[in-house]
């Protein structure tokens, strides 16, 4: 009946819950400035305090390992790589995007987009189909019409994130929901987190860094004969 510490900081929202075999227990949640640096580990005391378990009893911590805020995903990294090393526990790193895309089942005909807000009208977002099946690299996209249009034409798309609003500013299609209360939560990552558990698949220690998707290249629309200059 594995425990699992879940910490979620890769956007503004600083968020922390307890699973027991993939069940939430404890959830505690803030947004409001300063909260990832300065209130973090009171976070993570509070939901141990309501669960009434002490930090030895943690089979595993988990933590949103990006794409999302530099300064978030470094704080809640640091953090769970620190309690994981002095409790000597094994980290489990969770991708965002599928985080985000987990708060709803999709059936066959389905698709769920995964969104993040980066910079003007740019998101960070990956698709996923029955069983959160990745069907997309994580991706860096700028907005425009056309964007996600192959998915549009054959699927029903939900979308999910913080870039809701941003997304559908500038597509209108009828296969599109924009599921605009399904903000990220450590609730999600500790789902996650139980079915990497069972699979003993975990990160190292040592080595494990966010994923702060500098090394993805923006994909833009070939609608525009500019960008080909």
């Amino acid at each position: 009946m594995p425990v699992i510490l879940s910490i979620e900081t890769s956007t503004s929202i600083c968020s922390v819950a307890v699973h027991q075999d993939g069940a939430l227990i404890s959830l505690k949640e803030l947004n409001e400035s300063g909260a990832h640096s300065e209130k973090l580990m009171g976070m993570i005391d509070s939901v141990l305090l309501e669960a009434d378990l002490e930090y030895a009893q943690l089979d595993a911590l988990a933590v949103s390992e990006g794409p999302g805020s530099y300064t978030g995903l470094r704080i809640g990294v640091s953090t769970a790589k620190g309690l994981a090393y002095a409790l000597e526990k094994p980290l489990i790193g969770i991708n965002t995007l599928q985080a985000i895309a987990s708060s709803r089942d999709y059936q066959k005909d389905e698709i769920g987009i995964a969104v993040l807000d980066a910079r003007r009208m740019e998101v960070y977002s990956q698709a996923f189909g029955q069983n959160l099946t990745e069907l997309s690299p994580i991706e860096s996209v700028i907005l425009d019409d056309d964007a996600y249009s192959s998915y549009l034409r054959s699927y029903k798309v939900y979308f999910s994130g913080d870039a809701v609003e941003k997304v559908k500013s500038v597509i209108n299609h009828e296969n599109a929901v924009f599921l605009e209360n399904a903000g990220l939560s450590a609730n999600h990552l500790g789902k996650l987190a139980f079915q990497k558990f069972v699979l003993g698949d975990f990160e190292d220690i040592a080595y494990f860094a966010p994923n702060y998707l500098k090394e993805f290249k923006a994909l833009q629309s070939k609608k525009n004969p500019l960008l080909n200059l």
